[in-house]
């Protein structure tokens, strides 16, 4: 039978409950198991794809299209699987529900309530997503006390009930501070935290302790004792450098013996961490450091840096690096610099490698175009994530094709060569102000060229067998057998994730290439259009652009082919 392990958080947010959830299914890996993980967002809208990036984080896309919170991003890139957007449920979607079904009937006249319907609906979401799994993981967002979470605690425990308290594990997580002015650790909020979750009828059968120190003995014996609990399943885990450490130190407390022994099933295989401790020491004590720009725009609230804006290329970064034994240093610089004072530019000879990333809007647009341009002259590795791909292409249209007006119609839309454009069918969809309708998202098939900078990665890397597996699948599914397009057989085939709205005008393209720009991959629709997904320029050492976002398939000890040859390539340039 599936077993779940609930994971909730107290005292504050950000304690770390989504990499605590990832390591925790890792770690249940290694002990042989089959593992997925849910995350319930308490918000009312319906997805991600709305929020602002500065505020929540990136957006997550899923292969089957889902715009979701960036903890799935983390379940994936710790347990190396591809998570369904149904992973994530948000209180829109089950309200949303809920009030369809009343409306097409399904109710048969019942009068419709939050209890049974709400808790109904929000256990049959989590039993589907188990289905075929050894353990499922479902975090909690949000902090135990919020309003928020009270249907879904309520759920939960009549999961228990529904399942068997033998078959459903609680840990709650909590945050035990350090105040300076005593520099003693403090309990009193686990304590109020532990109660909290109580009035949901819910006791953790775990506690794992966050805290800037390991959690002593005294402090320990308090919350076994408030929580009434053993005190081996009082854990600690303490703040790290890395967050791949965590399944390591978790170990250390044979978090996995005990979470598998608590449930009534034993270990399927002895756990092997070598491969693994390898990578962290990599990421800890790597033979040698480069120095990555990243020229973005969603780097600033008030008085603060918000890297999270950013999260899976920073990690797509750490990945590749772990891999060479390479230290990535990430400086984030934001683009509307060097729109107003191009002598600015002259900071980026001080980076190995420069990466623009996705984006939209007009905001920081000539900033980044000005970058792209000091990058490609002075041969300095550049890396184009999907809007970076867009105005690289603007760039190039401009100072080697002599377009001066080249743009995307994105910004402007009386330009005289709209080299980034929406496409006919596209647009029809865009009057009727149905926005959502004209994205490419999800996993999309693009077809590689050969003898191209960008296939060798592939190649290399072992990513092809792996796409050639995904993409049969693919074509067994009907929903999602779209996304492939038309196919030749006996070409190179990869599949990348996209969230994007424009593409490379195919009117362009021509002279683009005759101008020595090399359009390395495309994606052909079932109209035969074929879309450019891939930009590189071979004389230039490392100039590669993808209209996709390959951050969102890489994992540490399997990493992302683009971002492993644009950190080698960045350490090349170093020497």
């Amino acid at each position: 039978m599936t077993k779940y392990i609930v994971v909730a958080g107290g005292v504050m947010s950000g304690v770390g409950k989504g990499v605590t959830t990832a390591s925790i299914g890792k770690i249940l890996q290694e002990h042989g198991y089959k593992v997925t993980a849910i995350k319930i967002d308490p918000y009312i809208n319906y997805d991600a794809g709305t929020l602002r990036p500065t505020e929540h984080g990136e957006v997550w896309v899923t292969d089957d299209g889902g715009e979701i919170d960036q903890d799935l991003g983390t379940y994936e890139r710790f347990l190396n699987i591809d998570i369904p957007k149904s992973n994530n449920i948000t209180t829109g979607q089950i309200y949303k529900t809920v009030i369809d079904k009343e409306r097409r009937g399904e109710y048969l006249g019942q009068t419709v309530q939050f209890i049974p319907h709400i808790p109904d609906e929000i256990k049959r979401r989590i039993k589907e997503a188990g289905n075929n799994y050894d353990f499922v993981l479902i975090e909690v967002g949000g902090t135990i006390g919020d309003y928020e979470n009270i249907p879904f605690l309520f759920a939960l425990k009549s999961l228990e009930r529904d399942i068997g308290k033998q078959n459903l594990v609680y840990i709650l997580i909590t945050y035990l501070p350090i105040p300076s002015h005593i520099e003693e650790m403090k309990t009193k909020p686990t304590q109020q935290a532990i109660r909290l979750l109580s009035e949901s009828g819910i006791l953790p059968d775990f506690i794992i302790c966050r805290a800037k120190k390991p959690l002593d003995v005294i402090r320990k014996k308090k919350i076994e004792t408030y929580a009434n609990i053993m005190s081996d399943h009082v854990i600690s885990e303490p703040d790290i450098e890395t967050v791949y450490q965590i399944p390591l130190d978790l170990e250390k407390e044979k978090l996995g013996d005990k979470l598998v022994k608590e449930l009534g099933v034993k270990t399927k295989k002895q756990p092997n961490w070598q491969e693994w401790k390898m990578l962290v020491d990599h990421i800890l004590n790597p033979k040698k450091i480069i120095k990555v720009a990243i020229v973005g725009k969603y780097i600033d609230i008030g008085d603060y840096n918000l890297a999270d804006s950013y999260i899976s290329i920073n990690q797509a970064l750490i990945h590749a690096g772990a891999q060479l034994n390479l230290g990535v240093e990430i400086n984030w610089l934001d683009s509307k610099m060097f729109e107003n004072d191009k002598k600015s530019l002259h900071e980026l000879k001080n980076y190995d490698g420069i990466i623009v990333p996705g984006g939209f809007g007009a905001s920081g647009v000539e900033g980044k175009i000005n970058a792209i341009n000091y990058a490609r002259i002075n041969k300095i590795p550049y890396l184009g994530l999907c809007y970076g791909l867009q105005l690289a292409v603007v760039e190039f249209a401009r100072n080697v094709c002599s377009l001066k007006d080249a743009h995307t119609t994105e910004v402007n839309q009386k330009t005289s060569a709209p080299v980034i454009d929406v496409q006919p069918p596209q647009r029809e969809v865009l009057e009727k102000s149905m926005y959502g309708g004209t994205m490419r998202l999800g996993a999309y098939a693009a077809i590689l060229k050969e003898k191209t900078h960008i296939l060798k990665l592939y190649e290399e890397t072992g990513r092809l067998e792996e796409d050639s597996k995904r993409i049969n699948e693919l074509m067994r599914d009907k929903s999602q057998a779209f996304r492939l397009g038309i196919l030749d057989k006996g070409k190179k085939i990869v599949l990348e994730r996209h969230r994007h709205r424009y593409e490379v005008n195919p009117k362009f393209v021509d002279l683009l290439e005759k101008k020595g720009l090399v359009f390395s991959g495309y994606y052909e629709r079932f109209d035969k259009t074929k879309l450019m997904e891939c930009i590189e320029l071979p004389k230039n050492g490392f100039f590669l652009s993808t209209q996709s976002h390959p951050e969102f398939k890489s994992r540490l000890g399997n990493p992302s082919p683009i971002f492993y040859g644009f950190v080698r390539a960045c350490s090349k340039y170093k020497n």
